[in-house]
Protein backbone atom coordinates (compact mmCIF):
# COMPACT_ATOMS: atom_id res chain seq x y z
CA UNK A 1 0.00 0.00 0.00
CA UNK A 2 1.32 3.40 -0.56
CA UNK A 3 2.48 5.97 2.22
CA UNK A 4 1.58 9.45 2.22
CA UNK A 5 4.88 10.95 3.48
CA UNK A 6 5.58 14.58 4.94
CA UNK A 7 8.23 15.93 3.03
CA UNK A 8 8.46 19.74 5.13
CA UNK A 9 6.30 21.91 6.69
CA UNK A 10 6.48 25.88 7.54
CA UNK A 11 4.52 28.03 9.07
CA UNK A 12 4.30 31.82 9.44
CA UNK A 13 4.62 33.30 12.92
CA UNK A 14 1.74 33.56 15.06
CA UNK A 15 0.54 37.56 15.27
CA UNK A 16 -2.03 38.92 17.58
CA UNK A 17 -5.40 39.25 16.36
CA UNK A 18 -6.24 42.41 16.86
CA UNK A 19 -5.46 45.87 14.84
CA UNK A 20 -2.24 46.44 16.44
CA UNK A 21 -1.30 43.34 15.78
CA UNK A 22 2.10 42.67 13.35
CA UNK A 23 0.06 40.92 10.74
CA UNK A 24 -3.17 42.75 10.88
CA UNK A 25 -2.25 44.40 7.13
CA UNK A 26 -1.26 41.68 5.57
CA UNK A 27 -4.26 40.59 3.31
CA UNK A 28 -5.46 36.33 4.11
CA UNK A 29 -4.80 36.03 0.52
CA UNK A 30 -1.30 37.03 0.95
CA UNK A 31 -0.93 35.52 4.25
CA UNK A 32 -1.65 32.00 2.74
CA UNK A 33 0.52 32.53 -0.36
CA UNK A 34 3.28 33.62 2.01
CA UNK A 35 3.56 29.74 3.55
CA UNK A 36 2.20 28.51 -0.16
CA UNK A 37 5.37 30.05 -1.62
CA UNK A 38 7.83 29.33 1.41
CA UNK A 39 7.30 25.43 1.17
CA UNK A 40 7.93 25.25 -2.51
CA UNK A 41 10.89 27.49 -2.16
CA UNK A 42 12.39 25.58 0.99
CA UNK A 43 11.56 21.62 -0.54
CA UNK A 44 13.01 23.01 -4.13
CA UNK A 45 9.78 21.25 -5.22
CA UNK A 46 8.18 22.53 -8.75
CA UNK A 47 4.58 23.72 -7.71
CA UNK A 48 3.39 22.15 -11.35
CA UNK A 49 3.91 19.10 -9.33
CA UNK A 50 1.01 19.84 -6.99
CA UNK A 51 -2.43 17.95 -7.53
CA UNK A 52 -4.60 20.07 -5.01
CA UNK A 53 -3.68 22.57 -2.54
CA UNK A 54 -6.27 21.67 0.55
CA UNK A 55 -6.39 24.40 3.14
CA UNK A 56 -8.57 25.05 6.49
CA UNK A 57 -10.00 28.19 6.92
CA UNK A 58 -13.22 28.62 9.35
CA UNK A 59 -14.45 31.72 8.68
CA UNK A 60 -15.38 31.39 5.37
CA UNK A 61 -16.70 35.10 4.47
CA UNK A 62 -15.14 38.59 3.28
CA UNK A 63 -11.51 38.25 2.25
CA UNK A 64 -11.32 34.58 3.23
CA UNK A 65 -14.34 33.63 1.33
CA UNK A 66 -14.99 32.28 -2.19
CA UNK A 67 -12.00 29.71 -2.15
CA UNK A 68 -9.38 31.38 -0.45
CA UNK A 69 -6.63 28.25 -1.38
CA UNK A 70 -7.10 28.88 -5.20
CA UNK A 71 -6.42 32.77 -5.31
CA UNK A 72 -4.02 32.35 -3.07
CA UNK A 73 -2.00 29.48 -5.11
CA UNK A 74 -2.25 31.72 -7.85
CA UNK A 75 -0.96 34.54 -5.27
CA UNK A 76 1.88 32.72 -4.88
CA UNK A 77 2.70 32.03 -7.85
CA UNK A 78 1.92 28.24 -8.77
CA UNK A 79 0.53 27.53 -11.84
CA UNK A 80 -3.04 28.17 -12.97
CA UNK A 81 -3.30 24.24 -13.28
CA UNK A 82 -2.92 23.34 -9.85
CA UNK A 83 -6.08 23.02 -7.80
CA UNK A 84 -7.48 24.33 -4.40
CA UNK A 85 -10.02 23.90 -2.40
CA UNK A 86 -11.14 25.25 1.26
CA UNK A 87 -12.27 23.20 4.26
CA UNK A 88 -14.06 23.86 7.38
CA UNK A 89 -13.81 21.20 10.32
CA UNK A 90 -13.62 24.13 12.82
CA UNK A 91 -10.49 24.47 14.71
CA UNK A 92 -9.41 21.53 13.13
CA UNK A 93 -9.62 22.44 9.50
CA UNK A 94 -5.55 22.83 8.82
CA UNK A 95 -5.45 18.94 10.88
CA UNK A 96 -8.07 17.76 8.49
CA UNK A 97 -6.25 19.50 5.67
CA UNK A 98 -3.55 16.63 6.28
CA UNK A 99 -6.29 13.96 6.83
CA UNK A 100 -7.73 14.77 3.27
CA UNK A 101 -4.53 14.80 1.63
CA UNK A 102 -3.09 11.62 2.76
CA UNK A 103 -6.21 9.37 2.40
CA UNK A 104 -5.88 10.80 -1.39
CA UNK A 105 -2.38 10.07 -1.70
CA UNK A 106 -3.20 6.44 -0.09
CA UNK A 107 -5.91 5.84 -2.48
CA UNK A 108 -3.82 7.15 -5.77
CA UNK A 109 -5.64 10.47 -6.22
CA UNK A 110 -2.87 12.38 -5.56
CA UNK A 111 1.05 12.25 -5.74
CA UNK A 112 1.96 15.69 -4.51
CA UNK A 113 -0.24 17.68 -2.01
CA UNK A 114 0.02 20.90 -0.03
CA UNK A 115 -1.96 20.66 3.02
CA UNK A 116 -2.11 24.66 4.42
CA UNK A 117 -4.46 26.69 7.07
CA UNK A 118 -4.87 30.10 7.38
CA UNK A 119 -6.71 32.56 9.56
CA UNK A 120 -6.60 35.83 10.13
CA UNK A 121 -8.95 36.94 13.14
CA UNK A 122 -7.74 40.21 13.76
CA UNK A 123 -9.59 41.08 9.80
CA UNK A 124 -12.15 38.75 10.11
CA UNK A 125 -13.62 37.75 13.19
CA UNK A 126 -14.57 34.74 14.67
CA UNK A 127 -18.14 33.89 14.15
CA UNK A 128 -17.95 36.25 11.44
CA UNK A 129 -19.45 33.68 9.00
CA UNK A 130 -22.54 33.39 10.97
CA UNK A 131 -23.13 36.88 11.63
CA UNK A 132 -26.45 38.43 11.43
CA UNK A 133 -28.02 34.64 10.90
CA UNK A 134 -31.42 34.74 12.55
CA UNK A 135 -31.74 31.19 13.11
CA UNK A 136 -28.33 29.32 12.86
CA UNK A 137 -29.79 25.89 13.91
CA UNK A 138 -33.53 24.97 12.71
CA UNK A 139 -35.73 23.06 14.12
CA UNK A 140 -35.14 19.73 13.99
CA UNK A 141 -32.01 20.81 15.99
CA UNK A 142 -33.56 22.12 18.42
CA UNK A 143 -36.17 19.59 18.99
CA UNK A 144 -33.17 17.76 19.84
CA UNK A 145 -31.11 19.69 22.65
CA UNK A 146 -34.40 21.56 24.03
CA UNK A 147 -31.86 23.40 26.26
CA UNK A 148 -29.25 24.28 23.87
CA UNK A 149 -25.76 24.40 23.76
CA UNK A 150 -23.21 26.58 25.32
CA UNK A 151 -20.01 28.74 23.88
CA UNK A 152 -17.05 26.87 24.34
CA UNK A 153 -15.78 28.61 27.34
CA UNK A 154 -18.57 27.58 29.00
CA UNK A 155 -18.13 24.43 27.93
CA UNK A 156 -14.57 24.26 29.11
CA UNK A 157 -15.61 25.38 32.15
CA UNK A 158 -17.90 22.78 32.40
CA UNK A 159 -14.85 19.77 31.49
CA UNK A 160 -13.03 21.49 34.39
CA UNK A 161 -15.66 21.00 36.82
CA UNK A 162 -16.20 17.16 35.60
CA UNK A 163 -12.80 16.41 36.30
CA UNK A 164 -12.58 18.53 39.29
CA UNK A 165 -9.48 20.83 37.81
CA UNK A 166 -8.50 23.46 40.18
CA UNK A 167 -8.04 26.87 39.42
CA UNK A 168 -3.98 26.77 40.22
CA UNK A 169 -4.03 23.48 37.97
CA UNK A 170 -4.67 25.84 35.29
CA UNK A 171 -2.99 28.95 35.83
CA UNK A 172 -0.26 26.51 36.30
CA UNK A 173 -0.74 25.04 32.98
CA UNK A 174 -0.94 28.38 31.08
CA UNK A 175 2.09 29.84 32.59
CA UNK A 176 3.90 26.57 31.21
CA UNK A 177 2.65 27.35 28.07
CA UNK A 178 4.17 30.39 27.82
CA UNK A 179 7.11 29.38 29.77
CA UNK A 180 8.02 26.87 27.04
CA UNK A 181 7.53 29.07 23.73
CA UNK A 182 9.41 31.77 25.51
CA UNK A 183 12.23 29.22 26.29
CA UNK A 184 11.68 27.18 22.14
CA UNK A 185 11.92 30.61 20.78
CA UNK A 186 15.40 32.01 22.76
CA UNK A 187 16.82 28.49 21.66
CA UNK A 188 15.90 28.67 18.60
CA UNK A 189 14.31 25.61 18.42
CA UNK A 190 11.10 27.01 15.92
CA UNK A 191 13.70 28.73 13.76
CA UNK A 192 13.24 26.04 10.72
CA UNK A 193 9.66 26.23 10.93
CA UNK A 194 9.15 30.19 10.64
CA UNK A 195 8.92 31.72 7.53
CA UNK A 196 9.22 35.55 8.31
CA UNK A 197 6.74 37.98 7.46
CA UNK A 198 5.82 41.48 7.50
CA UNK A 199 8.91 41.86 9.72
CA UNK A 200 7.72 39.59 12.11
CA UNK A 201 10.42 36.79 12.79
CA UNK A 202 8.51 35.15 16.42
CA UNK A 203 5.22 34.52 17.82
CA UNK A 204 3.94 37.95 18.90
CA UNK A 205 1.68 36.18 21.73
CA UNK A 206 4.25 35.08 23.90
CA UNK A 207 4.63 36.53 27.40
CA UNK A 208 7.26 36.47 29.59
CA UNK A 209 7.51 37.26 33.24
CA UNK A 210 4.50 36.27 34.45
CA UNK A 211 3.55 34.57 37.67
CA UNK A 212 1.03 32.30 39.56
CA UNK A 213 -0.14 35.51 41.47
CA UNK A 214 -0.75 37.87 38.54
CA UNK A 215 -3.18 34.99 37.05
CA UNK A 216 -4.94 34.22 40.21
CA UNK A 217 -6.13 38.12 40.16
CA UNK A 218 -7.49 37.67 36.96
CA UNK A 219 -11.09 37.21 36.56
CA UNK A 220 -12.87 34.68 35.42
CA UNK A 221 -13.65 35.38 31.47
CA UNK A 222 -17.21 33.55 31.16
CA UNK A 223 -18.85 34.09 34.25
CA UNK A 224 -22.38 34.08 33.74
CA UNK A 225 -25.63 34.38 35.84
CA UNK A 226 -28.00 32.46 34.01
CA UNK A 227 -25.16 29.80 32.74
CA UNK A 228 -24.61 29.48 36.88
CA UNK A 229 -28.05 28.46 37.38
CA UNK A 230 -28.17 26.61 34.93
CA UNK A 231 -24.92 24.59 35.89
CA UNK A 232 -24.55 25.26 39.49
CA UNK A 233 -21.56 22.83 39.33
CA UNK A 234 -19.62 25.42 37.60
CA UNK A 235 -16.58 27.06 39.44
CA UNK A 236 -15.15 29.60 37.30
CA UNK A 237 -12.00 29.35 37.10
CA UNK A 238 -11.13 30.56 33.43
CA UNK A 239 -9.50 33.53 32.47
CA UNK A 240 -8.34 35.14 29.54
CA UNK A 241 -4.57 33.85 30.15
CA UNK A 242 -5.70 30.01 30.08
CA UNK A 243 -7.38 30.31 26.83
CA UNK A 244 -6.16 30.41 23.54
CA UNK A 245 -5.47 33.29 21.33
CA UNK A 246 -7.14 35.35 19.12
CA UNK A 247 -4.28 35.23 16.53
CA UNK A 248 -3.36 36.00 12.60
CA UNK A 249 -0.94 33.16 10.92
CA UNK A 250 -0.55 30.50 7.81
CA UNK A 251 0.65 27.46 7.33
CA UNK A 252 1.68 24.20 4.84
CA UNK A 253 2.67 20.95 4.58
CA UNK A 254 4.02 19.33 1.81
CA UNK A 255 3.12 15.64 1.50
CA UNK A 256 3.00 13.32 -1.77
CA UNK A 257 3.68 9.61 -1.71
CA UNK A 258 6.79 7.34 -0.61
CA UNK A 259 7.29 6.87 -4.49
CA UNK A 260 7.19 9.74 -5.57
CA UNK A 261 9.45 11.25 -2.92
CA UNK A 262 12.02 8.70 -4.15
CA UNK A 263 11.41 9.44 -7.52
CA UNK A 264 12.17 13.07 -6.90
CA UNK A 265 15.25 12.73 -4.68
CA UNK A 266 13.58 13.71 -1.47
CA UNK A 267 13.99 12.68 1.45
CA UNK A 268 10.71 11.76 3.88
CA UNK A 269 10.67 13.60 7.41
CA UNK A 270 7.51 11.57 8.69
CA UNK A 271 4.88 9.68 7.07
CA UNK A 272 1.12 9.81 8.10
CA UNK A 273 0.73 6.10 10.26
CA UNK A 274 -2.30 6.47 11.19
CA UNK A 275 -5.42 9.30 11.37
CA UNK A 276 -9.10 9.19 13.33
CA UNK A 277 -11.96 11.35 13.73
CA UNK A 278 -14.91 11.01 16.19
CA UNK A 279 -17.49 12.53 17.20
CA UNK A 280 -18.85 13.63 21.32
CA UNK A 281 -21.13 15.18 23.48
CA UNK A 282 -21.62 18.82 21.73
CA UNK A 283 -22.33 20.36 24.93
CA UNK A 284 -19.58 19.59 26.33
CA UNK A 285 -17.88 20.02 22.82
CA UNK A 286 -14.13 19.80 23.94
CA UNK A 287 -14.41 15.85 25.07
CA UNK A 288 -14.00 14.74 21.20
CA UNK A 289 -10.00 14.25 21.97
CA UNK A 290 -10.82 11.66 24.08
CA UNK A 291 -12.38 9.11 21.75
CA UNK A 292 -10.52 10.62 19.03
CA UNK A 293 -7.59 9.61 20.77
CA UNK A 294 -8.90 5.99 21.69
CA UNK A 295 -9.50 5.54 18.24
CA UNK A 296 -6.10 6.58 16.54
CA UNK A 297 -4.59 4.20 18.86
CA UNK A 298 -6.91 1.59 18.33
CA UNK A 299 -6.32 1.67 14.66
CA UNK A 300 -2.39 2.28 14.88
CA UNK A 301 -1.75 -0.98 16.82
CA UNK A 302 0.10 1.56 19.27
CA UNK A 303 -0.12 2.13 22.83
CA UNK A 304 -0.38 5.48 24.60
CA UNK A 305 3.14 4.72 25.90
CA UNK A 306 4.63 4.15 22.60
CA UNK A 307 4.16 7.68 21.37
CA UNK A 308 6.94 9.95 22.41
CA UNK A 309 5.37 13.36 21.95
CA UNK A 310 1.72 14.64 22.06
CA UNK A 311 0.39 17.83 20.49
CA UNK A 312 -3.11 18.42 22.36
CA UNK A 313 -4.36 21.95 20.65
CA UNK A 314 -4.42 24.21 23.63
CA UNK A 315 -8.32 25.61 23.50
CA UNK A 316 -8.19 25.95 27.27
CA UNK A 317 -5.99 24.51 30.07
CA UNK A 318 -9.11 22.06 31.12
CA UNK A 319 -9.11 20.16 27.76
CA UNK A 320 -5.23 19.47 27.74
CA UNK A 321 -5.63 18.54 31.15
CA UNK A 322 -8.68 16.19 31.19
CA UNK A 323 -7.10 14.23 28.34
CA UNK A 324 -3.91 14.16 30.34
CA UNK A 325 -5.50 12.39 33.15
CA UNK A 326 -7.69 10.26 31.01
CA UNK A 327 -4.95 8.48 29.26
CA UNK A 328 -2.01 9.17 32.20
CA UNK A 329 0.33 11.01 29.84
CA UNK A 330 2.65 13.10 31.96
CA UNK A 331 2.38 16.68 30.73
CA UNK A 332 6.08 16.71 30.53
CA UNK A 333 5.30 14.91 26.73
CA UNK A 334 2.43 17.26 25.64
CA UNK A 335 3.08 20.82 24.04
CA UNK A 336 6.71 20.67 24.54
CA UNK A 337 7.49 23.90 22.96
CA UNK A 338 4.25 25.76 23.76
CA UNK A 339 0.70 25.97 22.60
CA UNK A 340 -1.76 27.49 21.61
CA UNK A 341 -2.39 29.53 24.66
CA UNK A 342 1.00 30.96 24.45
CA UNK A 343 1.45 30.82 20.34
CA UNK A 344 -1.77 31.67 19.62
CA UNK A 345 -4.95 29.95 17.67
CA UNK A 346 -5.17 31.42 14.24
CA UNK A 347 -8.35 28.52 13.76
CA UNK A 348 -7.67 27.51 10.34
CA UNK A 349 -4.42 27.36 10.88
CA UNK A 350 -3.69 25.71 13.76
CA UNK A 351 -3.77 21.78 12.74
CA UNK A 352 -1.01 22.29 10.26
CA UNK A 353 0.99 24.72 12.76
CA UNK A 354 0.54 22.13 15.57
CA UNK A 355 2.00 19.60 12.85
CA UNK A 356 4.89 21.37 11.55
CA UNK A 357 5.84 22.27 15.72
CA UNK A 358 5.00 18.81 16.40
CA UNK A 359 7.00 17.22 13.38
CA UNK A 360 10.14 19.43 14.93
CA UNK A 361 9.74 18.89 18.46
CA UNK A 362 10.57 14.61 17.67
CA UNK A 363 13.08 15.23 15.43
CA UNK A 364 15.03 17.53 18.00
CA UNK A 365 14.28 14.60 20.75
CA UNK A 366 15.54 11.72 18.61
CA UNK A 367 11.50 10.52 19.34
CA UNK A 368 9.50 8.40 16.38
CA UNK A 369 5.84 8.82 17.19
CA UNK A 370 4.11 11.51 17.54
CA UNK A 371 -0.04 12.07 17.99
CA UNK A 372 -1.63 15.15 17.53
CA UNK A 373 -5.16 15.56 18.70
CA UNK A 374 -7.39 18.97 18.55
CA UNK A 375 -10.75 19.68 19.61
CA UNK A 376 -13.16 21.20 17.61
CA UNK A 377 -16.87 22.95 17.59
CA UNK A 378 -19.99 20.72 17.61
CA UNK A 379 -18.28 18.10 19.44
CA UNK A 380 -16.05 16.93 17.04
CA UNK A 381 -11.99 16.02 17.02
CA UNK A 382 -9.25 14.57 14.87
CA UNK A 383 -6.71 12.47 15.88
CA UNK A 384 -3.35 11.80 13.68
CA UNK A 385 -0.16 9.83 14.52
CA UNK A 386 2.77 10.84 12.39
CA UNK A 387 6.03 8.28 12.41
CA UNK A 388 9.53 10.08 11.84
CA UNK A 389 11.59 8.58 9.38
CA UNK A 390 15.25 8.59 8.67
Amino acid sequence: MRSAVIVDAVRTPIGKGKPTGALHDVHPVDLLAHSLRAIVDRSGVDPALVDDVITGVVSQVGEQSFNIARRALLAAGYPESVAGVSVDRQCGSGQQAIAFAAQGIIAGTYDVVVAAGVESMSRIPMGSAAAGTADLNGRAFDERYPHGLVGQGISAELIAARWDISRREIDEFSLRSHDRAATATKNGLFDDELAALAGLTADEGIRLGGNLADLAGLRPAYHDESIARRFPEIGWKITAASASQISDGSSAVLLMSDEKAAELGLRPRARVHTIAIAGDDPLLMLTGILPATRKALSRSGLSIEDIDLFEVNEAFAPVVLAWSREFGVNVDKVNVNGGAIALGHPLGASGARLATTGLNALEQRGGRYLLQTMCEAGGLANATIYERLG
